[in-house]
């Protein structure tokens, strides 16, 4: 039976509705009750779905909660186990989501251990949620999507797990970080070329971010990563030296001259 003309003009005039786009899911850890209810709320104005936890604590033990996440928040300053002391943990149980350190107290060598322990980033309260929000989608949208299968990157004796962050010389886990695992992936990728300072920070964090000082600062926090991905190798294997320098320019992983480098 034919639609009737009244029907197809409501058809015709029907709104497209755009495809539904999923929140980002967002893990947030901070002792402070008040803070804690204003986070949640002004993430959620934003679009973002969020599970909130008063301590490192009790997010390990929700790791199902957390495994469902996007991004996980920590607060630098807790009672009983602070922000960077849960870090370790959330590595030792298999999650490896980009974690944003958030702290009243923003001092230098906070920020510098965090990076070192695998942060992706590190923002002041002073500065305001509205920035909170900006990194939260820079560093998620920086995130390469979890291939369907299992693939396993060989460069010579090196074998690499992009889909859990894993690396293994000579069938060793090096207990790489996040942070660190992205820097010997994009080298190994590219044996034998030179990769930049630039290009080597950009994705530790994700392109554009800017810590340090001065407009070089970045790359003595390039060096300090690379010198401890070089003794995580040479823990286990002290003759190491794949990963060469390129003064004033950056650093290239060397093509083996062994079969199958």
């Amino acid at each position: 039976m034919a639609s009737s003309p009244a029907l197809q003009s409501s058809q015709l005039s029907m709104p497209v509705v755009a495809p539904h786009r999923p929140a980002i899911k967002v893990v947030a850890v901070d002792d402070d009750d008040y803070f804690r209810e204003m986070l949640a709320t002004e993430l959620d104005a934003h679009g973002f779905a969020i599970d909130v936890f008063p301590d490192g604590r009790s997010l390990l033990e929700s790791i199902d909660v957390v495994a469902a996440a996007d991004v996980i928040i920590l607060d630098w300053f807790m009672p009983r186990m602070a922000g960077i002391e849960v870090l370790p943990q959330l590595r030792r149980l298999g999650v490896n989501l980009p974690v944003i350190f958030l702290t009243g107290r923003a001092l230098t060598n906070h920020e510098t251990l965090a990076f070192s322990r695998g942060a992706m980033d590190f923002v002041d309260k002073a500065r305001g949620l509205a920035i909170l929000v900006q990194r939260l989608r820079l560093v998620v949208g920086s995130k390469t999507p979890e291939p369907r299968r299992e693939k396993i990157h060989q460069c010579g004796r090196l074998v690499m797990k992009p889909h859990i962050s894993r690396a293994f010389w000579d069938e060793i886990d090096l207990d790489l970080t996040v942070g660190e695992f992205k820097i010997v992936h994009l080298l190994a990728e590219n044996v034998g070329n030179h990769v930049t300072y630039r290009q080597i920070y950009d994705c530790m964090h994700y392109q554009g971010f800017v810590a340090g000082y001065g407009a070089n600062g970045y790359q003595t926090n390039v060096r300090s990563a690379i010198k401890r991905v070089r003794n995580k190798f040479r823990a286990i294997d002290p003759a190491f030296a794949e990963i060469e320098n390129y003064t004033a320019f950056g650093y290239v992983w060397r093509q083996s001259r062994e079969k199958g480098g």
